[in-house]
Parts: C-alpha cells; structure tokens; sequence
C-alpha cells in the first residue's frame, strides 16, 4: 500500500513517491516558479545575473532555486554567478555539500581524532600486565 506523507510547504496529505517531494498542487506551483526562473536567466543577457537579481527579477524564493540547482534542473556551468549555501557555514559553493574550508576543518579534525584513538591504542599495549 502507498505511503502517505504532509507536504512540507502547505501540509496537505499527499502520496510519498520518488519523483516529487511535495503534494501536487505544490509540484505545480513549482514548475511554474522554475519556468519563470529559466526563462529569465536563459536570456543572454542575463547568464551573468546574480542570484537577487534572479529573485528580484522573477519573484521566486531563493530557497527554491537552491532547491533547483541542488537537483540538477538549472546547471552552474552555464550560468557563472549562481551558486547554493554550505552545509555547514553557509557560504555560496558551485558543486559538492561543504566549501573547502569547511572540508578542510572536518578533514583536520578526523585526523587528531585518528591521532587520539592511536595514542590510546599504544598506551593500552605498554599497560597490559602479565601474571604467572
């Protein structure tokens, strides 16, 4: 039996399928924002527009057109000012979750924990105790 689910954006009850993460009428007003949205920065001379101005421009929230980069519906490559928030602090990327300073920090991090947890392992080597 299918699985029902609220809409996160009006909290209708919907089917929870693979292809859309929100109820129907939501998913409609969706393909709308992102027509508006395409068909703005299609316009050559609007490739280089920055993301206010995109938001500005076709009243679309900046969350949904993250929402449509993250997805693959509007590709970076071609439109060389936009971009979507880190993960963790929030500064404006081009691909990937985390920025590199952000990747950086989690990667020196995992390697003072390795570091501590072999420590810890050497120690317990020296202090085992033999009895006859």
């Amino acid at each position: 039996m299918a699985e029902l689910g609220n809409c996160p954006q009006c909290g209708d009850i919907y089917v929870l399928n693979n292809i859309r993460d929100v109820c129907l009428n939501c998913y409609k007003e969706e393909e709308a924002d992102f027509e508006k949205v395409y068909q703005f920065i299609r316009k050559k001379q609007n490739r280089t527009a920055q993301m206010e101005e995109v938001v500005e421009a076709t009243g679309v929230q900046k969350t949904l057109i993250y929402k449509f980069i993250k997805k693959g519906r509007i590709k970076l490559a071609q439109f060389p000012n936009l971009g979507y928030p880190c993960a963790k602090c929030g500064t404006i990327i081009r691909e990937g979750k985390l920025c590199q300073p952000c990747m950086t920090g989690i990667q020196s991090d995992l390697h003072v924990i390795e570091k501590e947890e072999e420590r810890k392992k050497e120690l317990e080597k020296r202090n085992t105790y033999f009895t006859r």
